[in-house]
Parts: structure tokens; sequence; C-alpha cells
């Protein structure tokens, strides 16, 4: 076991952090893939990996595989280090991003196509910028400002440049600024809080308050096939690699990282999940993504450029951070 930890240690974290781009890049399309699997598999007329299945099962093999993990974490002594406040922010952080955005993101899945969700999503940073300078008070140079901008204007031509704006787009725009919120909620008042406790709880949470709202809006009868034995296998898996690998991935390659090789990182995401969309689904994208998606990327390279003149030095953040950097989906 440690020669294999020596071996993994000496693995340079920009590999980690590039095979976690792809993991997460990857798995808006392969959700939708393994959905469509599901309607091939009827279980007494039903999907039995439908969209609630999906997220409610999945989350709970995430759980149980992040518990194998990070159990040294849940000791006693060091749950007694976390105050009632703490347990309350964790909480709120729980709903927002563990439960309320998976499920819009997810609805958004079954009414528009994967490039829309990946695009839209960028709203997310970009509003976490603005509640981070007006809230936080955090300082940003010009380049980071021209490259939000820019990018905003990229997410504006992909939604109204020839596309109808549905359901799917607005549920994708209110899971991004929901998204914002947890993750400055988390900069700001979870500093001290471990990977393992942040990471279990969140699902924890996430999944039970999905699983009561769930039941509230369409009835118990929605989860009538979850516990078929093809749901588990195709859910194990997709936790085992979107879930945990590839967070664990993330967190390993922010180990020894700077702010540009982070920025470079999360930036790529949008293009790789497009180019998933494409060799995955075979979504080719319109004129209108073609045009916005290049436009956001303008942007993405113009807010690198603020990071590349930063200081090579390893990035201090503290874990709730680094969770919530996460790219891509981060539901199950």
């Amino acid at each position: 076991m440690s020669k294999i930890s020596r071996i993994l240690n000496r693995i340079p974290n920009q590999v980690y952090l590039w095979i976690a781009v792809l993991i997460f890049a990857s798995s808006n399309s392969v959700t939708r893939k393994i959905i469509d699997l599901g309607a091939h598999h009827f279980v007494n007329g039903r999907n039995p990996i439908s969209l609630c299945n999906v997220l409610f099962v999945g989350n709970i093999c995430a759980f149980l595989l992040m518990i194998l993990i990070f159990y040294p974490d849940w000791q006693p002594s060091k749950l007694k280090n976390l105050t009632r406040q703490d347990w309350i922010i964790l909480t709120v952080v729980g709903i927002l991003s563990g439960a309320i955005a998976p499920a819009l993101i997810f609805t958004a899945l079954a009414q528009t196509n994967v490039t829309n969700v990946v695009l839209i999503g960028r709203l997310e940073p970009l509003i976490t910028l603005a509640l981070s300078v007006w809230l936080l008070k955090t300082r940003v140079n010009s380049w980071t400002v021209s490259g939000s901008l820019v990018s905003f204007v990229g997410v504006a031509v992909t939604v109204w440049h020839g596309l109808h704006i549905g359901k799917g787009e607005l549920l994708i725009a209110i899971a991004a600024a929901i998204l914002a919120v947890a993750t400055v909620i988390s900069k700001s008042r979870l500093q001290s809080i471990s990977i393992g406790i942040f990471s279990v709880y969140r699902t924890a949470v996430g999944t039970i308050v999905f699983f009561i709202l769930a039941n509230i809006l369409y009835g118990s009868h929605h989860f009538a096939q979850a516990f078929s034995p093809y749901l588990w296998a195709w859910m194990i898996l997709y936790a085992a690699v979107i879930v945990v690998i590839g967070q664990l991935c993330w967190f390993a390659g922010l180990r020894n990282a700077n702010s540009a090789q982070t920025n470079l990182a999360s930036s790529i995401n949008p293009l790789a999940a497009i180019v998933m969309a494409y060799l995955i689904l075979g979504e080719v994208p319109t004129s209108a993504q073609y045009l916005g998606g290049s436009i956001i990327i303008v942007g993405v390279v113009l807010s690198a450029v603020a990071n590349f003149n930063l200081t090579v030095a390893p990035l201090k953040m503290n874990p709730a951070q680094m969770m919530m950097m996460a790219v891509g989906f981060r539901g199950i």
C-alpha cells in the first residue's frame, strides 16, 4: 500500500487536475447516456434510470463510498470542534448545492441539450465573482473583470441568438445562481471544515432533502424502481468514477497547485464538456452555441491572464473552497 502511495505521490499535480477536468466534463453527458440506456430496459413499464432515481440512488452510492474514504474525519474528537453555527451553515450549503441545484440541473437535462447546460452554466463563476466583490469585498483586477464581462456576453449570445429560451435554459440559470450563493457562503463561513466532513455531510443532507421534496412534489410512487439491480449497477459505477475518483483527483491536483494552474483547469471545462457531449451523445453544436461558446472561451482566456501573472507558490485554499471549486456537476 505504501509503495502505491509513493507512486501516486510522484504523479504531477497537473495530471490529477486534468483527469478531474475530463471526468467532470463528461458527467452531464454520461448522465444523459445512462438515462437513455434505461429507456431500453423498462421494469414494470417504467424506466428504472429516471432522473429522480439517478440523483437519489447515485447520491446514496456516493455517500457510502465517501464514508469509506473519509471515515477518519468523522471521529467524535474532531466533530466536537464544530460549532452549532458550523452545522447550520453546512446544512444550508448542503441543501443549496447538494439538493436544489442538482435537481434543477437534472430537470434541465431532460428539457435541453448538454451543450446549452454547459454554456449557460458559465453564469455560475460570473455570479460568484459579483457576489464575492459585493459581499466579501474581494479585490479583482481589470483582466478578471474584462474576462467576466466577455463571458457574460457569450452566455447572452448563446441564449438569445437563434435559441428558444425554454424551461431548461431558465432552470440552468437558476441553478448557477444557487451554486454561486453556496460557493460564497462556503468561502466566508466554512474556513476550517475538513474535506471529509464537508463532502460527506453535504451529500447526506442533499440526498435526504431531495428525497423529501420529490415525494412531496411527485409522490412516493416516483421512486418505485429505485431498488432495481440494473439502476444500482450503473449508479455504483457512476458514483465511483464521476463523484469519488473525480473529486479525489481534484483535491490531489489542488494540493500543490498555484492559481494559474487551477484557473486554467477550471476554465477549460466548458470546452471539454462540449467535446464530451459530441463524443458521448453525438451532439453537434448549433451556430448560436459555436458563436456564444467562442466568446465565452475568449472571456475565460482573459480571466486566466490575470492568474498567470501571479506567483507560482502553492495555492492556499480552505477545504470548503476546494470542494466547491470542483468543476462540472457536483450533486452526485
